[in-house]
């Protein structure tokens, strides 16, 4: 028995030592990273195309029904009864400190075509800043906005609401909801025409388009081509 067991070991203890340097250079299981928060995926934005034919050309208009749905129903209300059929550019506003900057405002001028206010839908919470080519509701109050809009020629983020109001004066800012997708040229061109030096009071002095542009036709249309 004692020589099986001396004959046991000596068998065993070569093999332990020839396992231990493998076993010693084994590396440390790596340790498991926390799982990454998903990421939440991007909201698809849906956008509503409307093309405003004028003398001067077509401009189209992206309208932002994700993020400012109340005042893009609004507009399109316009749009489909045939409202902003006959409405006019009437503003060209030139900044003071800078001529190239400023925006184009038209809108319904025949009170029997007006709809009722539309509630407003600050940037604050749209998220839409008033930048170059964004298209953006005329008020006074706040809630008074009908058919009166603006379309931009440069950035003007003073119109944005102030860092969390959700809707009152002061510092509600404009409701802005879409922007042009196509026709800036048109835009810029009717913003050039000859205004006149006597019409318009207060602010709007030396801002008002010598002759009105009209608005032939706003339709519902496709997205313009890239």
């Amino acid at each position: 028995m004692r020589g099986s067991r001396a004959m046991l070991a000596a068998f065993v203890a070569p093999l332990v030592l020839s396992l231990s340097p493998a076993v010693a250079q084994e590396p440390p299981p790596a340790p498991v990273a926390p799982a990454a928060a998903a990421t939440p995926a991007p909201v698809p934005v849906e956008y509503v195309y409307v093309a405003l034919t004028m003398p001067q050309g077509v401009v189209t208009l992206a309208l932002d029904k994700t993020h400012a749905p109340l005042t893009t129903a609004n507009f399109l209300k316009y749009v489909d009864s045939k409202k902003m059929d006959g409405a006019v550019f009437y503003r060209a506003m030139h900044l003071d400190h800078d001529p190239q900057q400023g925006l184009l405002q038209g809108g319904v001028r025949n009170g029997a075509n007006l709809l009722p206010p539309v509630a407003h839908e600050p940037t604050s919470k749209t998220g839409i800043s008033h930048v170059a080519g964004t298209v953006s509701m005329a008020r006074f109050a706040v809630g008074t906005a009908q058919a009166d809009f603006l379309i931009l020629l440069s950035d003007m983020t003073s119109l944005d609401a102030e860092a969390g109001n959700q809707g009152k004066d002061p510092g509600a800012g404009f409701a802005a909801f879409g922007h042009v997708a196509s026709g800036m040229d048109v835009v810029k061109a009717i913003w050039n025409l000859p205004r006149s030096a006597t019409k318009g009071e207060g602010v709007m002095k030396g801002q008002i388009l010598e002759s009105d542009v009209k608005i032939l036709t706003a339709r519902r249309t496709k997205a313009p081509a890239p």
